[in-house]
């Protein structure tokens, strides 16, 4: 019997064992040396008997044309000894690698059901181990599995699998459609993989992807001319995260501390807002409020102050008392994680006026409220105040890419030397390349005026539900399409907002609780006014239909609902 092999030439069996040609591979891959000429139609003769009973027992290889074996030329009656043991062994070989195969091919095809079928077929290889091999789309259950057995358990996410995205639609493995309200915690405002984003991401992938700032590369200054003149700073830093830039700005601002305002060394001080949330980096949790940030992960970076969200006599009193040693405010203009914390009118403003005063600098994280969530570009501009440091993030990369930015004027940001801060990939062309596109898509799709516009509709819409179950919902609060639906423990009990978001998603709205009675609603800004009264009509089903069952069904244990009390500050949240 001779072999076509895709090493190249033929090889006989027992050449094929000692590893010649293409079979040499296939025993490298795992498969038997007698598969070796998978997985192409070969030509030449005709199939032999045995051909013909894997195209009976394997009717989908044969049906796709997957026949590997060529011609035989050996009549039966001077087969060597133990040959039909060796057919045994092929026959399972073929069987197995001729549903992984088909597997693969049918996955990237995207037809996942067949390739799912196919790949948990009868034969000798196993569902799991030919999935891995194959790539074949496995379900949701499998993948929500496979990660907690294989991934830190450092989130607590809502059981679904996202597979494809597009614009505010989700879709999972299954096909089954969601609508988006979380996008990524504002990070797709531009929504899930917006053609032009992916155009510039495609077309610099193929240029240069990164050059270190070790160099230059031609498209980190066109990032830079692009951002500092779209929001009106003489200077900007790249990072890559959130968490990053926070603690860019933290640092810049001690610089500037020791540098300008001639702290004494080791003593600058940050002020931060109880309630805040500004990443998850040793140095930011420092700041935190939130328990299951910092138990347990001390000791926390000392040189920081809290002051509560809105209070601008709490503020101007630890200001009066230190001072001399504040280098900078940190505060979200709207606080996200807290539950979208609005605060007091004029409360902006009279922090701008209390850090000019002392000569402390303020610092907005607009890592989520940025980029026209709120209606604005900033949110700092409902109150047409300009900090003196911006953190950007998120959505300056329309989700596909993670990019943050630190922006200051010159006399700030020259206060670091090189050396002193950086980052590999900060600036790298391919983000730089996708951030000026997802800019350029928030100007030309006018998505700040879309988000003001559609916001207020949507909050008039959830207002609307609140009236008919005022003792459920608390609060109806937001601006822009960042919003909250604040819901009364003592009615949800033992319910949480958790498991309203669970049954949101059955109705395919997706949201993400935050702590146990606040619903967070920030769709892309390309969200459909359809779309949004679907989600509110939802929203309203859920509380009438499900809610009900759902207290029926949980035990009054099973309530996680309690007040939670800062370890550090003592105060009570949420």
């Amino acid at each position: 019997m001779s072999w076509a092999c895709i090493g190249g030439g033929n090889a006989t069996p027992e050449e094929g064992e000692r590893g010649s040609g293409g079979a040499a591979a296939a025993a490298a891959a795992g498969v038997g040396s007698e598969s070796a000429s998978f997985p192409f139609l070969l030509a030449g003769g005709h199939p032999p008997p045995l051909t013909a009973q894997l195209a009976t027992r394997t009717p989908y290889a044969a049906a796709a044309g997957f026949l590997f074996i060529s011609s035989s030329s050996r009549p039966p009656r001077e087969r060597a000894p133990g040959w039909k043991r060796r057919r045994r062994r092929l026959e399972r070989n073929l069987v197995a690698w001729g549903r992984v195969t088909m597997a693969a091919a049918l996955a990237r095809l995207g037809v996942g059901g067949l390739a799912r079928a196919l790949a948990r077929g009868r034969g000798m290889c196993s569902a799991t181990a030919a999935e891995r091999a194959a790539g074949a789309a496995l379900t949701s259950e499998e993948l929500m599995r496979m990660e907690r057995e294989r991934s830190a358990h450092n989130y607590h996410p809502i059981p679904v699998v996202f597979s494809k995205g597009e614009g505010s639609h989700i879709l999972d493995p299954e096909g089954n459609k969601y609508i988006d309200f979380l996008s990524a915690y504002s990070a797709v405002n531009q929504g899930h993989c917006h053609p032009k984003v992916l155009r510039a991401l495609k077309e610099q992938a193929e240029r240069l992807t990164l050059s270190s700032r070790a160099f230059y590369n031609d498209k980190f200054p066109i990032f830079a001319e692009y951002l500092t003149s779209m929001f009106g700073y003489e200077m900007m830093l790249p990072m890559n995260t959130g968490a990053e830039g926070v603690e860019t700005a933290i640092k810049l601002v001690r610089k500037w501390g020791y540098e300008k305002k001639k702290i004494p060394k080791n003593e600058a001080l940050i002020v931060s807002c109880c309630g805040c949330f500004h990443g998850r980096t040793l140095g930011v949790i420092s700041m935190s409020c939130d328990n299951d940030a910092t138990r347990g992960f001390g000791p926390l970076v000392p040189g920081h102050l809290k002051v509560d969200f809105g209070d601008t006599d709490g503020l101007e009193k630890i200001f009066k008392d230190h001072g001399e040693r504040i280098c900078g405010f940190l505060f979200e203009p709207i606080q996200g994680e807290a539950g979208v914390i609005i605060p007091p009118d004029g409360y902006l403003k009279a922090v701008r006026d209390l850090c000019s005063r002392h000569n402390i600098l303020m610092i907005a994280d607009e890592i989520q409220t940025g980029i026209a969530r709120t209606g604005k570009m900033l949110a700092c501009d409902w109150e047409n105040i300009r900090p003196d440091v911006v953190i950007l993030g998120k959505a300056l990369g329309a989700g596909v890419v993670p990019v943050s930015a630190v922006l200051a004027d010159k006399d700030i940001m020259l206060c670091i030397k090189p050396g002193e801060h950086g980052s590999t990939f900060g600036g790298n062309p391919l983000a730089s390349a996708v951030a000026v596109a997802s800019l350029k898509v928030v100007t030309d799709e006018g998505l700040v005026e879309r988000a003001a516009k559609l916001g207020q509709e949507f909050r008039d819409q959830l207002q609307k539900v609140q009236q008919r179950f005022p003792q459920i919902i608390r609060e109806v609060r937001g601006r822009g399409l960042l919003n909250a639906v604040d819901l009364s423990n003592e009615a949800l009990s033992p319910a949480s907002a958790y498991d309203i978001c669970i049954k949101l998603k059955e109705r395919g709205v997706l949201a993400k609780p935050t702590h146990d009675t606040i619903i967070r609603l920030a769709p892309p800004l390309s969200i459909s006014p359809e779309e949004l009264a679907e989600a509110s009509k939802a929203f309203s089903d859920v509380l009438e239909h499900d809610l009900p069952q759902l207290q029926k069904q949980i035990k009054k244990t099973e309530s996680a609902a309690e007040k939670q009390s800062c370890d550090r500050c003592g105060r009570d949240l949420y």
